[in-house]
């Protein structure tokens, strides 16, 4: 089964997030938890895989509107006119099971079906119901072990609420059987840097040496896939949770990735990076310039706090004792629209 589709963690998980109890810890676990859900091809040879097809695309179809659903609302509510939580959280639902008893049917009538199974896992890691998917994976790798998009896929949710050392284990295993699929190694580097004190303690390194696991993981990841922009993005961003820095190195990757932005908002939101690692590596004037090629209006708070954050570095390295406590943070952009790719 040749790989089709990564599920988009971040966007399908707002979605989740929304229909969850607890919203904003629900949002702060997708966040978190950026790995990719991957889900086979089926063979549309055969009655059954087209029959799978169809019931994959409804599945896209429910994420696509439900996600309309929500920002349409929100965008209502802005204006007080949007209908209250608990009733789109129940239409949601209701969409969402005609989706569940789809799968549910399918597999009762193909019960060695791997690819269903798995199809109906993502499916269900979508609205956050992990042990459910987590037990269809499991019916998927006892017919098909030799999937590689089963062991990933445990992998993924292991490393959210499993055992972690099962989710290195599974990725190693997921690339054993495709060593040339990028996401095996995009997910894997992800859960290393995210679990350091796992990593630590399951491969005996110390956390220097985790970071080096993580970054030549998201090397090979990059080596398979070279032009993806939101790869090189989450390559970057993992030097702003390395310590000490590694600042020639973090300006190196975010190059890279302002080479492979795919329209000028893209390329703006990297030259705000950009900015933000020159400034604190005194660059001053660089960063100047960088913040000055930003015009987009979605980044004009982002800017404007970074242009404070680069004055007061310039004022505390020119001795100005009034100088404001300098920001540490690293920037928050404004999320991206995106549809799923599954």
């Amino acid at each position: 089964m040749g790989y089709a589709r990564v599920v988009s963690n971040l966007l399908l998980g707002v979605v989740s997030a929304f229909i969850a109890t607890n919203q904003a810890a629900a949002l702060g676990n997708v966040v978190a938890q950026q790995t990719g859900f991957v889900v086979s091809t089926p063979a549309t040879n055969s009655p059954a895989g087209v029959e799978l097809q169809k019931l994959m695309d409804a599945d896209d179809a429910a994420q696509a509107e439900v996600d309309v659903w929500i920002k349409e609302n929100q965008k209502f509510a802005e204006q007080g006119a949007g209908v209250p939580n608990a009733e789109l959280n129940a239409r949601i639902m209701k969409r969402f099971e005609l989706v569940r008893h789809g799968y549910k049917d399918y597999l009762k009538r193909h019960t060695n079906s791997a690819s269903g199974y798995v199809a109906y896992a993502s499916f269900l890691g979508d609205i956050r119901d992990e042990e459910g998917a987590m037990e269809q994976l499991e019916l998927a790798r006892a017919i098909d072990p030799k999937d590689p998009a089963v062991w990933n896929n445990l992998a993924n949710i292991y490393g959210h609420i499993g055992e972690v050392t099962n989710a290195f284990i599974y990725y190693a295993k997921a690339i054993e059987l495709d060593p040339s699929e990028p996401v095996y190694y995009h997910n894997f580097g992800t859960t290393v840097f995210l679990f350091r004190k796992d990593a630590r303690e399951h491969y005996g390194i110390n956390e220097q040496q985790v970071f080096d696991k993580a970054l030549e993981l998201y090397d090979k990841a990059m080596k398979l896939s070279p032009d993806d922009f939101l790869l090189a993005t989450d390559v970057a961003k993992t030097y702003y949770g390395i310590r000490p820095p590694r600042t020639e190195a973090a300006l190196n990757s975010w190059t890279n990735a302002f080479k492979l932005a795919r329209d000028a908002e893209e390329r703006e939101g990297v030259q705000l990076h950009l900015a933000r690692i020159k400034m604190h590596a005194d660059r001053f004037a660089e960063a100047s310039a960088h913040l000055s090629a930003v015009t987009n209006s979605s980044y004009t708070e982002l800017k404007t706090r970074l242009t404070r954050v680069l004055k007061d570095l310039e004022s505390a390295k020119s001795g100005d004792t009034n100088a404001a406590p300098v920001e540490t943070k690293a920037p928050v952009e404004k999320p991206k629209e995106s549809s799923s790719a599954k």
